[in-house]
């Protein structure tokens, strides 16, 4: 008999749950045979899907582009040609979880970071086109701004360009504003998936402990994402907050299994799937297995790690110039949104 899976024992072992990372339907196939219960997508991921199979796509693009009346409005159609039938792929597990699993992410203008109200009607927009939409909204201080009126509206959200436990504390705190809100006005409050991208904040990190000679080694940068995703998700069971912690951004195993075990979502890209389905890694929950306290200390040198580290390291204000905030939401603009605005 052949042996059982890493990602199958992970389902069946844990509550951790895992989405697919691909805006391509070809891809969301495989990945919903293998378990995964919702969909990650970005701008760059749409463009990705749209640019390698345009010929396919030919005729539906022109029906789509043919309301959009500018740059802005050509970039969300196009989304929404991407991302609805994606939508109805997974209405069945949406409805089946009671609405809790089962969305696929839109992800608003990155160059919109700090605009609150092109951000919220975008939101609102962006709900219409599915009820399993999770509107993705970067985690700067607009974004939660905008975070908490659209769970107080009933919209469910996605806090994107988040790294850090700051980040999340106060991704949790808006969704449980916007809940309250939400509860005394009769409105069913909207879901709130919180982002955790621990590769980027590694890749960042790296970066910094070069420029600054720092004495940190490679393997303790592979811990950095880790040790902030497993701090945020003490704090969250500790505070029992209603958002879910979503991992994303993984650069390799280590991540998915050092976090296996808790009650959060995992954001796999298809190149990773098939390292998961496979039966080569260890099975066990080690979500709360420490990260080294030399590791830390040693992190501990970098100002950014700490920022990123502990609970009062960034006021929300500080949030959007993060160094890899910034960098983040230069990449999805570039290589993903304009793209869509400038798509023919």
């Amino acid at each position: 008999m052949a042996s059982e899976g890493f990602l199958a024992w992970v389902l069946r072992n844990t509550p951790t749950v895992w989405w697919h990372d691909s805006a391509e339907l070809g891809e969301l196939a495989v990945g919903l045979e293998r378990g995964a219960v919702g969909v990650t997508t970005n701008p760059y991921l749409t463009n990705l899907a749209l640019s390698r199979h345009r010929a396919d796509w030919a005729s539906r693009i022109e029906e789509a582009l043919r309301g959009a009346h500018d740059a802005e409005s050509k970039a969300e159609a196009l989304m929404r040609l991407t991302l609805a039938p994606v939508a109805e792929r997974l209405l069945p597990e949406f409805e089946r979880s009671g609405r809790r699993m089962g969305y696929v992410c839109a992800q608003v203008n990155p160059s919109r970071a700090g605009d609150r109200e092109a951000m919220l009607a975008m939101a609102e927009r962006f709900h219409a086109w599915a009820p399993n939409i999770a509107v993705k909204l970067p985690a700067t201080a607009a974004g939660l701004d905008v975070l908490e009126e659209c769970t107080a509206r009933g919209i469910t959200a996605t806090a994107t360009v988040s790294f850090t436990v700051p980040q999340v504390i106060a991704v949790a705190e808006a969704h449980r504003r916007g809940r309250r809100r939400a509860q005394a006005s009769g409105t069913e409050p909207g879901r709130c998936f919180a982002v955790i991208m621990v590769g980027r904040l590694d890749d960042y990190l790296r970066e910094v402990a070069h420029d600054a000679r720092a004495a940190v080694e490679e393997a303790d940068i592979r811990l950095a994402g880790v040790a902030v995703a497993k701090r945020a998700y003490a704090i969250y069971r500790d505070c029992g907050y209603e958002a879910t912690l979503l991992i994303a951004a993984l650069r390799g195993a280590y991540h998915f299994t050092e976090l296996a075990g808790g009650a959060l979502i995992m954001s796999i890209a298809p190149r990773y799937q098939e390292l998961f389905v496979g039966d080569s890694l260890p099975r066990q929950a080690r979500i709360d297995e420490p990260v080294p306290e030399s590791a830390l200390a040693r992190l501990g040198s970098l100002r950014e790690f700490v920022r990123a580290y502990e609970p009062d390291g960034m006021a929300p204000e500080e949030f959007i110039s993060f160094g890899v905030t910034q960098r983040t939401l230069a990449q999805f603009a570039d290589a993903g949104w304009n793209l869509l605005e400038a798509f023919r």
